[in-house]
């Protein structure tokens, strides 16, 4: 399968390196670009890529808002977004990750990073650079949440606590597989107990609610 991939950012030479990376993979295609936020969620909307990679600072509508418009909690039908910029500061983070991003890199990551980004987002994963899980974890554990987080319809069993225990720290299905000593299909199964119990729909969602609970300190 060819994952089509939509681009946005307001520089042209950061797209065409962008474009450059990922077409040179047999897997991937990028199937559009866009200098600013607006007419990226537009040419989401319009081509519906498997995956957008936007820039968090552009013209008339921001990385943020267009993650929002794409893969909100009110969207029905989201599409996968992955930010990527060179800022790194709490706001832009949380933001994006509320907003429902499946990923958050950094431009100096390398290209292999990029790349499995991406195809974690396809996947359902989520890929965040580890520096920025770092300093997610520093944040909520020291911040209380403006709203107390939900509460699982039912009670998480233990190995469902370790699996998010597990998710919050980046980890990867075969990662979570190994390091719990358990199946992929077992991870799998444990995944969506996790978001059917906390109406979660990926994995981020999962990772923002065990920081906000205090799971991972």
């Amino acid at each position: 399968m060819t994952i089509r991939v939509l681009i946005a950012d307001d520089q042209g030479i950061v797209r065409a390196g962008l474009s450059t990376i990922l077409n040179g993979q047999p897997d991937i295609e990028v199937v559009g670009q866009a200098p600013d936020g607006r007419e990226a969620v537009a040419l989401a909307r319009q081509l519906r890529p498997d995956v957008c990679l936007f820039d968090i600072r552009m013209p008339h509508l921001d990385g943020i808002e267009a993650t929002r418009l794409l893969a909100g909690p009110h969207v029905t039908e989201p599409i996968a977004v992955v930010v990527i910029t060179t800022f790194d500061t709490d706001e832009y983070i949380h933001g994006a990750l509320k907003a429902g991003a499946r990923g958050f890199l950094l431009k100096g990551t390398e290209p292999d990073q990029l790349i499995r980004a991406i195809h974690a987002a396809v996947q359902g994963d989520a890929l965040i650079d580890p520096g920025v899980t770092r300093r997610l974890l520093a944040t909520f554990s020291t911040n209380v949440p403006a709203t107390p987080p939900s509460q699982p319809i039912d009670a998480l069993t233990q190995r469902e606590e370790d699996v998010l225990r597990t998710v919050a720290r980046g980890r990867t299905n075969a990662e979570i597989a190994e390091e719990l000593h358990i199946s992929m299909s077992t991870v799998k199964f444990h995944l969506a107990s996790l978001m059917t119990k906390l109406g979660a729909r990926n994995r981020v969602e999962l990772a923002m609610w065990a920081y906000e609970t205090k799971r991972v300190k």
